[in-house]
């Protein structure tokens, strides 16, 4: 018997395995096959041929935001977090989310973003000009009044900085239907709102400064006026000017211009509820004094006597005087039924005031927004004031975003007030929720740039925040925040809110700010499950 080894079919069974054997090969070479791997950040897989990993990036986010918020500088403070993935839905980081904090300016995205939802990004605020019988032959016999509904553009902030080009506007409309004369009252009326004009818990330190300005229906140049403090001849009171000028202010001034070189001692104080402001004290020749905004009280009244002003300078005399009425002193609003409505004003879009409101982070426009509001689409009569039907109104939207109502408590729409209390959960979940809202691209053109504009221009410049961040800051005594939006350098897109409270230095709360959303841009990885295309 033959050996095995040379046995025909053994011979030819090897063939045939060499034959497949390179048949395969072959194949792999010229066709080779994708391989599709999951990963998943959360729980990283071992490297196995069949699997390729992704960057593990949410331990590394959780490891770096952890540490910004252990600073030393911020532990006799409190500092709250909420971090969400809008590309996951997920929660990605979070610390103290559920507590209370002082929300400051951050209050402003709740009561923008509900006016957005409710009256529409296209939304005019109507100014309304009435008489007691149309004009004849140029004459108006009757008062002239002008019924506002919270229409904040009546400003220099509208009109490339000029103080009067409203009013001009005004009078060349009323030129244009023929009046020559008026024969009564030009009449400024608030009487729209029926919320009292200080909001409840607004300090009364901050009632003469800009960012407390009172609230009306009918606002004129961010109801404040530049006032201008020079010093004079030595031993003689320093000079005192109004940019716009008014009859209606009154200056009572005891200051004294003092020699070169000594103490400056100047004090402006304004009275509460009154146009009377005092200068005390001493200001040296070699000073440059005091420029700045100064609130006014009774807005109506300073409307209507700016307007009597450009009226006359254009023409039209005006027989009587210059008023300002509100819901107080008329008892009830406006009963237009029995009036001629000579004029409606539009003011622009909701959306441009809201651009003008966040961004610069104006609490004036923000409490008319919160009070027209309620007026416009609050309940109707209703017994509650202005400001609290608008509320109501913020609290329907709460409700769509998923928000527990119980973790904002309003009072008042700016977010001046110290009894406003929000939690960084409420703030995220909100933003969330308007990422993807029909009026979205609205309400992003509404929120400050990283380095670019409004509140955070001198901020995150250099990095990869400058131009990518987008959101609302915060700001008062002891209080700093900022929520809104950032993309990291992976792509992915996040939803924030950081709160910080109790921390008296202010460049520490805003670093530690700056520093987690820094982390946030900076991330090269992801943070949630993702498919990647294997190498092949």
């Amino acid at each position: 018997m033959k050996p095995f080894l040379r046995s025909s079919s053994f011979i030819a069974l090897l063939a045939l395995v060499y034959s497949a054997f390179l048949s395969s090969n072959a194949y792999a070479q010229t066709e080779p096959r994708s391989r599709v791997v999951v990963t998943d950040n959360l729980s990283q897989p071992e490297s196995t041929p069949d699997r390729v990993p992704a960057k593990n990036a949410l331990p590394e986010l959780r490891t770096k935001i952890s540490m910004a918020v252990s600073r030393p500088s911020l532990r006799k403070g409190s500092i709250g977090v909420k971090v969400i993935s809008l590309d996951s839905g997920e929660t990605v980081y979070e610390r103290d989310a559920d507590k209370y904090f002082m929300p400051a300016s951050n209050m402003k995205s709740f009561t923008v973003a509900a006016a957005l939802d409710k009256l529409g990004p296209d939304h005019r605020f109507v100014t309304s000009f009435y008489a007691s019988e149309p004009p004849s032959n140029g004459v108006l016999k009757s008062d002239l009044i002008i019924f506002g509904r919270g229409d904040p553009s009546f400003s220099w902030r509208f009109n490339d900085g000029n103080w009067l080009k409203a009013f001009d506007d005004l009078a060349d409309r009323l030129i244009a239907l023929g009046i020559k004369r008026i024969e009564g009252d030009i009449v400024g009326d608030g009487s729209y709102y029926s919320s009292e004009p200080i909001p409840y818990g607004w300090e009364w330190d901050d009632l003469q400064w800009y960012y407390g300005a009172e609230v009306s229906a009918l606002s004129v140049n961010d109801n404040v006026v530049v006032m201008r403090v020079s010093p004079s001849t030595e031993g003689l009171a320093p000079s005192v000017r109004f940019e716009p000028t008014s009859g209606l202010f009154r200056v009572f001034n005891t200051a004294k211009t003092v020699a070169r070189g000594e103490k400056k001692t100047l004090k402006i104080t304004k009275r509460i509820r009154d146009n009377a402001f005092e200068i005390s004290g001493n200001l040296p020749q070699n000073d440059p004094g005091f420029s700045g905004p100064i609130t006014v009280s009774n807005p109506p009244q300073v409307f209507a006597d700016l307007l009597k002003q450009r009226l006359g300078l254009k023409g039209i005399v005006v027989s009587g005087t210059a008023r300002g009425v509100d819901r107080f002193d008329r008892g009830e609003v406006l009963n237009t039924e029995e009036l001629a409505e000579i004029l409606a004003y539009p003011s622009p879009p909701l959306s441009i005031i809201a651009e003008n409101t966040m961004k610069p982070s104006q609490n004036l426009y923000t409490e008319m927004i919160l009070r027209s509001l309620g007026e416009a689409a609050g309940p109707e009569n209703s017994s509650k004031a202005s400001d609290e039907k608008g509320m109501a109104i913020v609290s329907e939207l709460l409700a769509k975003a998923g928000v527990d109502p119980r973790d904002v408590v309003q009072y008042d729409g700016s977010g001046l007030s110290r009894h406003n209390l929000i939690t960084p959960s409420s703030s995220a979940m909100l933003y969330k929720y308007l990422d993807t809202a029909r009026f979205s691209a609205f309400w992003k053109n509404s929120l400050t740039i990283g380095g670019v504009d409004g509140t955070l221009r001198r901020r995150f410049k250099s990095s990869e925040a400058l131009g990518n961040v987008r959101g609302k800051t915060g700001t008062l005594d002891q209080v700093s925040a900022l929520s809104g939006y950032v993309t990291s350098k992976a792509g992915e897109r996040f939803a924030f809110s950081i709160i910080t409270n109790g921390i008296p230095d202010a460049d520490s709360r805003v670093s530690a700010i700056d520093n987690i959303v820094l982390q946030i841009a900076n991330l090269e990885g992801k943070t949630y499950l993702e498919t990647v295309q294997a190498i092949k």
